[in-house]
């Protein structure tokens, strides 16, 4: 199976001096097109910094990246762009903007890349509506409940039919009926999309619903 994304060295340090935390060391990581992977850890432990290097939103200290075949440097240009073209992130707490509609803020993803206003919003209707938001286009974050909010994510987050979506803790803010629900809609967005999704959690119950689990410590893996 071929890598949508592979890592080697990747290495991050924060800070200077003897306060120098070094919160991803020298992680070789390989995620293969169309996996579901989880990413599992204690608080601290690196997980959001190694996604954040692998979505490029940090780059790394040390070691090279390369994403769906193609090796990735520092320039922020480039890095802009792939963010845009490649990736979509879903945040714990689902950074929508308040004063958009469930619509508005699906859009305003395809508006960064361009997409034509009418394109644009027949695919995020059709998102929503995929996701059971049918009935909530016109509402605002404030009007709907965490799990709507991270339904609106996902849907924002597959706007530009990404290679891989990065979900850092999406069941963090769910209750476990909320917390199923959005497991069972991730693996059907993965099959009908066909879209790698590498999910950041430190809940033990939820490794059921992955293909493969990445174990970090102190930011390091132990075990795949």
């Amino acid at each position: 199976m071929a890598a949508i994304i592979e890592g080697t060295g990747l290495t991050k340090h924060f800070g200077t001096g003897d306060a120098t935390v070094v919160a991803v060391d020298a992680v070789d990581i390989r995620i293969e097109a169309g996996e579901l992977l989880m990413l599992m850890g204690d608080s601290g432990c690196g997980k959001t910094t190694l996604i954040s290097l692998l979505g490029c939103i940090l780059t790394p200290d040390a070691g090279e990246l390369h994403i769906d075949g193609e090796p990735i440097h520092s320039d922020v240009r480039d890095l802009s762009v792939i963010r845009r073209e490649k990736i979509g992130f879903v945040f714990q707490l689902f950074h929508l903007l308040p004063y958009l509609t469930a619509l508005e803020n699906v859009m305003v993803a395809m508006d960064l890349a361009r997409t034509k206003t009418g394109e644009a919003e027949n695919r995020a209707i059709a998102l929503l509506t995929q996701v059971g938001l049918s009935d909530r286009l016109h509402h605002r974050p404030a009007q709907l409940s965490g799990g709507e909010k991270q339904r609106v994510s996902f849907a924002r987050a597959l706007a530009n039919r990404p290679k891989i979506i990065f979900a850092d803790e999406p069941t963090a803010n769910l209750d476990s009926r909320q917390s199923d629900n959005l497991m069972n809609l991730i693996q059907e967005l993965r099959q009908e999309h066909q879209t790698t999704i590498a999910i950041v959690t430190h809940h033990e119950g939820l490794k059921e619903n992955a293909d493969r689990v990445i174990e970090m410590k102190d930011g390091r893996i132990l075990a795949t």
